[in-house]
This record gives C-alpha cells, sequence and structure tokens, in this order.
C-alpha cells in the first residue's frame, strides 16, 4: 500500500513539475523579444498567399469590368507588387511603378496582376482553365474582360527542364496562347519576350532561341490578329549583349529600376497597339514602338 501511494505521489508531482514547467517555458517565450522566430507558425508560401488573394479578388471585387490590363506569368509579373523585398533586406521591386502606372481605376492602363511567384507553364495553364474541367478558373468571371492581357512565361521551365528546354518552353507558351485567347476571345495578348539572365549559356541557348521563336509565331495566321510581340530584351542588355546586372536583384527579377525600364517599354507599346488597331479593324498585327 505505502509503495503504492509512493508512486501515485510520485506520478502527481512529476505531472505538477511539468505543467508548471511548460507555464514556465511559455511565459519565457510569450515574454522574450518580439522576432517572429520566438512565435510559433504554420508554413504558408508565398506562392500560396498570392493564390488565395488573386482568387479572393476575382470572387469578391466589384470592378472587374473596369480592368484594362491583365498581366500573366510567374515571378517577375508577380514582383511589380512588391516594394521591398521580403527575403532580402535593401532590395527594392515594382510597386512604385506599378502604382504610378497600373493602379489608378479609371485609368486607360488600370490593371490587375496574376502572376504567381514559381510559378510554371503548366501552372498557369492550370490557373487559367475553368473550373468546369478542372482547372482554377481564374479566368472564369464574365465581368473580366481585359483590353490587353499581358504575358510573360517561361523562364522557370529552364530549371528542372524537360528535353529539349526550348522547344518545352516554346510549346507550353504556344498552348497558354491558344488557352488565353479561348477563354477570352476579345482581349487582345501582348506578349513579351524573356529578359536575359546572368547566365550567358542559358541566354544562348534557351532565351534568345525562344525569344526568336515566339516572335515568329505571333506573326503567324493562328496568332497574328489578335497578339502582339513586345522584344524586352534588347533594353535589358548591353551593346555587348550582356544583361545590365543593375536593373537585376539577383540576375533574374528586375529591381525598381528594371521595373521602370520595362513600363517605359511597355506604356509606349500599348499606346501604339491602340493607335493601329483603331486604325486597321482592331487588328495589332505586331504593333511597333
Amino acid at each position: 500500500m505505502t509503495s503504492n501511494y509512493q508512486f501515485i505521489t510520485l506520478r502527481f508531482f512529476a505531472l505538477t513539475v511539468g505543467v508548471f514547467g511548460a507555464l514556465l517555458w511559455w511565459n519565457d517565450a510569450r515574454s522574450a523579444p518580439s522576432f517572429a522566430s520566438t512565435q510559433p507558425a504554420a508554413r504558408i508560401e508565398h506562392w500560396q498567399k498570392r493564390e488565395e488573394a488573386i482568387n479572393a479578388h476575382l470572387r469578391d471585387a466589384k470592378d472587374l469590368s473596369a480592368i484594362k490590363l491583365l498581366f500573366v506569368g510567374d515571378s517577375i509579373t508577380d514582383f511589380w507588387l512588391f516594394d521591398n523585398n521580403p527575403w532580402v533586406n535593401g532590395q527594392k521591386y515594382g510597386r512604385k511603378i506599378w502604382d504610378e502606372s497600373f493602379g489608378k481605376p479609371g485609368s486607360e492602363n488600370y490593371a490587375f496582376n496574376i502572376g504567381i511567384s514559381g510559378d510554371r507553364i503548366e501552372h498557369i495553364l492550370y490557373r487559367i482553365l475553368p473550373k468546369s474541367v478542372g482547372g482554377m478558373g481564374q479566368l472564369d468571371a464574365p465581368q473580366l474582360n481585359p483590353e490587353f492581357m499581358v504575358v510573360m512565361l517561361g523562364i522557370n521551365n529552364s530549371w528542372a527542364a524537360e528535353d529539349p528546354v526550348a522547344d518545352s518552353i516554346f510549346e507550353g507558351v504556344h498552348v497558354a496562347l491558344t488557352t488565353l485567347h479561348a477563354r477570352k476571345p476579345k482581349s487582345r495578348i501582348v506578349l513579351q519576350s524573356l529578359l536575359p539572365t546572368n547566365d550567358t549559356v542559358k541566354n544562348r541557348d534557351v532565351v534568345r532561341v525562344v525569344n526568336q521563336r515566339l516572335r515568329k509565331l505571333v506573326t503567324t495566321p493562328e496568332f497574328s490578329s489578335f497578339t502582339s510581340y513586345l522584344d524586352l530584351y534588347p533594353a535589358f542588355t548591353d551593346a555587348a549583349g550582356m544583361q545590365i546586372a543593375k536593373y537585376f536583384t539577383d540576375g533574374l527579377h528586375p529591381n525598381a529600376v528594371g521595373y521602370a525600364v520595362w513600363r517605359d517599354q511597355l506604356v509606349p507599346f500599348l499606346k501604339t497597339a491602340r493607335a493601329s488597331a483603331s486604325r486597321s479593324t482592331g487588328s495589332l498585327q505586331g504593333a511597333p514602338l
């Protein structure tokens, strides 16, 4: 009997110490400096938050019919919406330029951005396919009828790539353009070139090859009546054809200066495209700058 009593007493004491210790630990944790690292948190990646935010806006917004430009792409498109780089202190992205040029309701270039960091072409295809056929349905809203869909995609498919890489990217973009037009046949498409990377071999073997093929693609009867090609590559390279490093944060993503360069190419292009369309029954036909 004494042995059982001692055992129960010891167990109660251990439990009490354990609970008291846990409370002390939590109190200490709560009184620690307010670092994110000191607080339990579920892991939620940026792409998940972006996807949720895009879907919520498309579901709840009352002004979808006011959108003139729909930006479609991956992180290079997504990061128009960041001011400070959330991962690297001291770096700036494109938010200020976006707000000035594409963020004003009622303006001719009022835009909505469905770019998501990390997306490959196949992920974008899934997002734009109708819910009725198993896609995410991001273009399902009938009120969403942008004047232009501004498209840049494919560079993420150059990592963990299918062979031949350039063929995989080209064919993926081809399908994406076909799908975008099928979803929004009244919208015109501005297909933008891939930007140069800081990898000269990749630029030579993939980026420039894909860009050349895309330039030709938009002149074919399949696309020429609703698609134009904006070649951004020269604006981001020097006289020797090398990437201008001061326009980028990391050799791939533009910084604030780079986004300003992009804006300064795109806005006049859109103006010329509109003028060309008004003269030629709405056909872009690869409108020049």
